[in-house]
């Protein structure tokens, strides 16, 4: 186990959501935090902003996951700064809805792109350098579409429960070299992606969950902060559900 200080964090999709909320919950001196968006109204300047009010030392870049080439990029300006990945948190996602029989054939590449594609573009990455340390962390964020489907997600809920095989085979073929690999299953989060639903649709959900409220993004930053511990040095190819009991 490498030591609580000086860790280097990479987390995808990290200027917003949950995200954000992933980047301010590592934050802490002693810990750099790389973190890459790619939404043309995105720069990522808030979340560097909160990273360094914490103490941690922030860089965020513009990077499209689902690219080979600029994630080699990405990883390899990581190893040149900090010759290290203790932790990455693949979290960057889309989501372009609609029920079967309607949705294009772009929207559903595009988000098993982005989400699929983009976490094994991001995993392999990190895997090399992890490798050579013997040790890393690595948390993939799914959903509970990805357990449990989702109308007029099927691409969506395609590529998380992708995301959730993908996870346990990391961990089959890392582990003996002090890699662990779980995933996140969230249920209904309050995000920008959740934000255009009408009131009917969010009392509908909210109907769903047996504690009565929605998830909040810290909800799931704390679960990704206990994965990365030494707490949780013993626990691989899981998938923690954070849901409120909306599956069980």
């Amino acid at each position: 186990m490498t030591s609580d200080i000086k860790r280097t964090i990479v987390v995808t999709g990290g200027s917003k959501g949950i995200g954000r909320a992933i980047c301010k919950t590592f934050a802490a001196p002693g810990v750099t935090i790389y973190f890459n968006f790619n939404s043309p109204q995105t720069t990522g300047q808030e979340t560097e902003e909160e990273i360094f009010e914490a103490g941690g030392i922030a860089r965020g870049m513009r990077v499209d996951v689902s690219s080979e080439a600029e994630v080699t990029n990405f990883f390899n300006t990581i190893i040149d700064d900090t010759g290290r990945i203790d932790v990455l948190v693949n979290n960057a996602g889309i989501a372009k809805d609609a029920l079967l029989l309607r949705m294009k054939e772009q929207d559903w590449d595009d988000v098993i792109r982005v989400n699929l594609k983009g976490t094994f573009n991001c995993t392999k990455a990190a895997a090399k350098t992890m490798l050579k340390q013997r040790y890393g962390r690595i948390i993939n964020i799914a959903s509970i579409a990805g357990v449990a489907g989702n109308p007029g997600q099927a691409n969506y809920a395609a590529s998380k429960a992708g995301i959730i095989g993908l996870t346990k085979t990391v961990a089959r073929e890392l582990g003996s070299r002090g890699i662990t690999a779980n995933a996140i299953a969230p249920g209904f989060i309050q995000t920008d992606m959740t934000a255009g639903l009408s009131e009917k649709a969010l009392s509908d959900i909210l109907s769903q969950i047996p504690l009565g409220r929605n998830g909040t993004p810290e909800d799931i930053a704390g679960v990704a902060l206990f994965l990365a511990s030494k707490s949780a040095d013993y626990i691989t190819g899981q998938v923690i559900h954070v849901n409120g009991g909306m599956y069980i």
